[in-house]
């Protein structure tokens, strides 16, 4: 984990603000410290959520955090929610909390079907939301106000914020240096490849010239555009082989989940994935002819044989 301060130098009266940046289980997250108020945008896994609170306090000192902004809500964006609300509510009073609009049913019933949790084998605690927001709605991070876009693909809900003054960019998971978030609708059988290339669109045009991503480094200049242009040819790589997304996918949603116990038996991690309800959606779906021990154990091998995993004395243990 990487603690990035940003002071703008486009705009004197923008605040600086402090760019958590995380390993791959937890989304990466921004801190915003205005005159007025405070804000963190995305808050990590939940396994990680006393770490978020510790940075989040060592920034903070004596200041309440008042804002939790969700660009989207998989369990990686969203998981230190709870924390952070209960740690808030109980110093300061209550964290006002904003989702994207189109879950806010789900959370507040707390469906963890349609919230994916439950079907993906990921945790989530329960938390509450005061506010909503969709495309064409500003949010104020701090002291500037940032513009909401809407930015489906990965997750149809998802939200990228933008300030045009230093022409900042929070892409979420719709824009890494290397690419993208999964694109879960296409393996669920919806057409969802055309909306990735609408949002990389939408971000070409409003030009941004400092992206932070969900995931990994910030960059700007000349680096945005060479990571639109590789967003471009892996999504064409996509269109044309569906297949290789689905595959893609699956290794990601196992090593997401090795990334979180760091390792576990492999007869205890094949029984994970055979009791993990989008596996079987997926295999169901996609590779029907294979049976699902079988098929799930091929893809542990691949994570083996590419260097994100390792086999030692009967269990798979991250790298």
């Amino acid at each position: 984990m990487n603690t990035i301060n940003r002071t703008p130098t486009m705009n004197k009266y923008l605040p600086p603000w402090s760019i958590f940046e995380r390993g791959w289980l937890s989304s990466n997250n921004i801190l915003f410290i205005g005159k007025d108020s405070t804000a963190l945008v995305d808050t990590g896994y939940c396994t990680h959520s006393d770490q978020t609170l510790a940075l989040v306090k060592s920034s903070l000192k004596e200041r309440p955090l008042d804002h939790i902004i969700n660009t989207h809500l998989h369990s990686d964006h969203c998981g230190g929610n709870a924390a952070l609300q209960a740690a808030y509510k109980s110093e300061f009073g209550t964290v006002q909390t904003h989702i994207p609009y189109g879950l806010a049913r789900h959370v507040a019933s707390w469906d963890d079907e349609a919230l994916s949790y439950k079907p993906t084998g990921q945790n989530c605690p329960r938390f509450t939301f005061e506010h909503t927001m969709q495309h064409g709605d500003e949010v104020r991070l701090g002291d500037s106000k940032w513009q909401v876009h809407a930015a489906p693909g990965h997750d149809p809900h998802s939200i990228i914020l933008f300030e045009p003054e230093t022409r900042t960019l929070i892409s979420a998971d719709a824009l890494w240096q290397n690419g993208f978030g999964v694109v879960f609708q296409e393996l669920e059988g919806e057409r969802a490849f055309d909306e990735v290339a609408q949002t990389l669109d939408v971000i070409e045009g409003l030009n941004p010239q400092t992206v932070i991503p969900g995931h990994g480094a910030v960059f700007s200049g000349d680096e945005v555009k060479a990571a639109l242009a590789v967003a471009r040819s892996r999504l064409d790589g996509f269109v044309q082989n569906p297949l290789k997304h689905t595959r893609y996918a699956v290794k990601v949603l196992l090593k997401y989940k090795l990334l979180e116990l760091q390792s576990i038996s492999e007869s205890a991690f094949l029984d994970w994935a055979k009791g993990t309800p989008y596996f079987e959606m997926v295999r169901g779906r996609w590779f029907s002819d294979k049976p699902m021990e079988t098929w799930a154990a091929g893809y542990i091998e691949e994570l083996v044989a590419g260097g994100a995993a390792r086999r030692e004395d009967g269990l798979v243990l991250n790298v």
